[in-house]
Formats: structure tokens, sequence, C-alpha cells
């Protein structure tokens, strides 16, 4: 087995190298899949296994949790053993976990298989981005990194097309089950595809696992996203309200541990330092308000079936226009990035607001129970994938862009864990909105009503992420102004 560092194998021509990042792109592809693929499948699986709001809750939020938290993780192991080692194993426990998911007998063992499936996903997901700069030469970065952005916002949209036919086509009397079923094949082609195609890369030097650094990240990302994922849910009991208070205590904790271990010239599981690259915290505050859209995906899966009595079929068809907007957006994405320089991230937030909005108006201004005309809905959905697909893909490259290409994997793992952090804060927080404003009612004049003033919100987060974005987009990256 051949082995590479980081920066001779950049440089070095290797024909299979587009062969090998498709592949690797696969588990960047499912891990985010299966956090969406579930919105579209809720009804189904509370009442195939007799699940309470809280389990389905849990089925999702878990997932969620373990997923943003060990995302980083997932990265420094890479750095260890090698990307190749540890995307074949993150992608053999993802298959099997899977495999728990679809023969799940009680919620609570498909909660167990799920967080299983997280901790799978989160060793597998980062080394796609981290081996973009193993792999390819400075000069076919950018268009790599576009990619890679295109199939993390592609995950979103072929989660509800893909989880409404497999609930709808209902084969063999599976139906829910079909949606973690399908990741085996998928899985099982990827790994058998990635022994002969990917390269085993490491970091420039292999690094020891920072055990101290995974402690305290852990437990501030689980002291942030769990009480806002569970609390209200569970009425915020008082351990909700004390564990969200301790997140700043385990912050700082974790800042000053990373610090002195670097100061004794140990390898911190987060080079501190790296958050001085100019614009990278204001471009990771934009991507946390960026996926705000998560919670779109579950609302809009409900109202269609709550309150328009749509299949999961049909649920899934409709996201249709957003897939269509989203490919077009983030087929120009890079011509759009050279034309408009600084302003291109921003551009596709205010898109995203604006179809965002017109989505809440129509849906409020027509009757209760029916659906607002295509001829209005179409553009209206389409505006938001149009500025999700410019977005997406613009912001993870000029963020990644901004550091070094050593650090490029520890850059992703932490734009991956901010998404993630975003899709499960954004869910907990405009989610309960949502269900707050919803009440006890199930009623679609209810439902339509709740809806709207949810994506008014996500317009909100969309807007405040243009501000965030303004002056991020086309510069020179770092690894160009090195040479």
């Amino acid at each position: 087995m051949t082995t590479t560092n980081a920066t001779p194998a950049a440089e070095t021509l290797d024909p299979n190298r587009w062969a090998a990042l498709a592949v690797l792109l696969t588990g960047a592809f499912l891990a985010p899949l299966d956090f969406f693929i579930v919105n579209v499948a809720m009804p189904s699986i509370t009442t195939g296994l007799h699940a309470s709001a809280a389990d389905v809750q849990l089925v999702i939020s878990g997932y969620a949790v373990v997923y943003a938290v060990f995302l980083i993780t997932g990265g420094r192991l890479g750095d260890i053993f090698g990307r190749k080692s540890t995307f074949l194993a993150g992608l053999a426990g993802f298959a099997l976990a899977s495999a728990l998911c679809g023969l799940a007998w009680s919620p609570l063992s498909l909660i167990l298989a799920r967080l299983l499936q997280a901790l799978a996903a989160a060793a597998m997901a980062p080394q796609a981005l981290a081996s973009v700069h193993a792999l390819f030469p400075a000069r076919e970065r950018g268009r790599a990194l576009s990619i890679y952005g295109v199939v993390l916002g592609l995950s979103s949209v072929i989660g509800q097309l893909l989880g409404g036919a497999l609930v709808g086509a209902d084969i063999d009397g599976l139906g829910w089950r079909l949606i973690f079923l399908i990741n085996l094949p998928v899985s099982i082609a990827a790994f058998l595809a990635a022994i002969p195609l990917v390269r085993q890369t490491h970091g420039r030097h292999r690094p020891r696992l920072d055990i101290g650094g995974v402690v305290l990240s852990c437990a501030a990302l689980i002291a942030f996203v769990l009480p806002l994922v569970e609390g209200r849910e569970r009425g915020w009991p008082w351990w909700s309200v004390a564990l969200l208070l301790t997140t700043p205590v385990f912050v700082e904790l974790f800042r000053r541990h990373e610090l002195r271990l670097a100061r004794s010239g140990g390898d911190p599981l987060v080079a501190i330092d790296v958050f001085r690259a100019p614009g990278l915290l204001r471009g990771l505050a934009a991507i946390m308000m960026l996926y705000a859209i998560a919670t779109f995906f579950l609302v809009f899966s409900i109202y269609l079936q709550t309150a328009l009595d749509f299949s999961a079929f049909q649920a899934g068809l409709t996201i249709l226009p957003f897939t269509a907007g989203f490919l077009l957006g983030s087929t120009f994405s890079p011509a759009l990035g050279r034309w408009l320089g600084t302003a291109a991230p921003s551009l596709g937030y205010v898109l995203s607001a604006i179809g965002s909005a017109a989505t809440a108006l129509l849906t409020a201004r027509f009757p209760v129970g029916t659906m607002p005309p295509w001829a209005l809905m179409v553009p209206a959905l389409g505006f938001i994938g149009l500025g999700m697909g410019m977005s997406i893909p613009t912001m993870v490259r000029v963020i990644v862009e901004r550091v070094e290409p050593h650090r490029a994997g520890l850059v992703g793992g932490i734009v991956n864990s901010t998404l993630q952090v975003s899709a499960a804060v954004g869910i907990a927080v405009l989610g309960g909105l949502f269900f707050t404003a919803l009440g006890t009612r199930t009623d679609p004049a209810a439902v339509t009503s709740a809806f709207s003033m949810t994506l008014l919100a996500i317009a909100a987060c969309h807007v405040g992420g243009a501000f965030l974005a303004a002056g991020l987009g086309q510069r020179r990256p770092v690894y160009m102004q090195a040479r």
C-alpha cells in the first residue's frame, strides 16, 4: 500500500484522482443524506414502530448530536491512521449500522442503531475534504472544493426525494426500512471501489490523538446542542438549562487545554491559531445561518403530509423545483464567484431568503388545505434552491481556502461540524418555533400558519447570513499566495 503525505501527493499528476474523489464523496454524501432522509419518513416510522413523538425526535436529533460532536475527531483519526483506512472503517461501520436501523424492532433499537450510524458517519465523512488537498495539485483544488460543496448540498435535496420515493414504493412491505437498507449496496460498492482507487494519505506528520481535547470538545458540543434539541420536547427541565449554561465553561477549558498542549509541543485536536485566519470566524458564523434550511425540509414535509394530505411519495416529488434551482445555482456558482467577486456568497443568501418569504406568503394567502398554484410555488421553491446551490459550494470553498493546505482537513472538519451543529440547532430552535406555534392542534389551518411563520424565520436567518457573508467571496487562496 502506497502512503503519501499532503504536499508531495498534491503535486503528483494522478489520472485516477477524480475517480478517487468520487469514491470518497460517497461518504461525504451518505452522512448528511441519512440526517435528512428521515424527515419524510417520520409518519411511517411513528406508525410502524408505535413510536412516540419524543422517540422520533431522538431518531433525528440523536444522529445529529453524535455526528456533530465527533466530526472533528473523525478528521483527526484520518490524519493518524490514514484517510483511506479511516474511510473504509467508517464506511463498513455505516453499512452495519444502516442494516441494524433497517431491522429495528422497537423505537429504542432504532435510536441506538442511529447513534452507531452517526459515529461511523463522523469517521468517513471528513476524509473526502482532507483528501482534496492531498490528491490534487493547486490549480485543480478550487474545482474539487466546489464539487465537494455541491455534493454536500445535494445530499439534503436527494434525502427528501429518495425518502419519499422509497417509503411510497413500499417494496415487499418494507416501507420506511428501505431508507436505511438502501445504504447497503451503495456502501458495499464504494468500499470495493475504494480499495484500488483511493491512496493512503496522512497529514505532514502522524499526530497523537488529543484525548483531553476530544473529551472537552465533545462536552462543549453536547452541552450546547443536546439541551436545544431535547429541551423543548421535554418541557425545558432544569438539567437542560443547567447544561446549556455550562457551554462557555467547557469552551474555555477546551481553548486553554489546546493552547497549553501546543506550547508543550503536543498535537492539539484543534490548532486554536487557525481561527486567526482573516474572515474565518465570520465565514463559520455565516455557515451557521445557512443551514437553518434544514428546518425547511422537516416542516415542509409535515405541512405537505398533514395540512395537504400528501403521501410520502408526493411530498418527496414536491421538492423537485428546489432541486432544479439548486442544480442551476451550483452549476453557475464558480462563474458567478469570478463575476461578482466578494459579493457572490451574499447573493445566494438573499435569493434563498426571497424564496422562503415568498413560499410563506403563498401558503398563508391561499385557502387552507389546498396547494397554492404551481405557477407561483415552483418559482418560490426554485429561488430557495437557487440560493442554496450558490451559497453552499461557495462558502465551503472560500472558508477552506483561507488556510494553508496542511490545515484543510482540520478546517474541513470544523466546517462540517458547524453545518451539522447548525442543522441540529436550527431544527431545535426553528422547529421549536413551529411546534410551539402549532401547540396541541393538528388541523390544516394550524399547521399552515405554523409553517408560514417558520419560513419567515428561516428567511430572517438567511438575511443575517447575507450580511455575515458579505466580502468573503473570490480571493486568492492561501496556497496560491504562498507561491
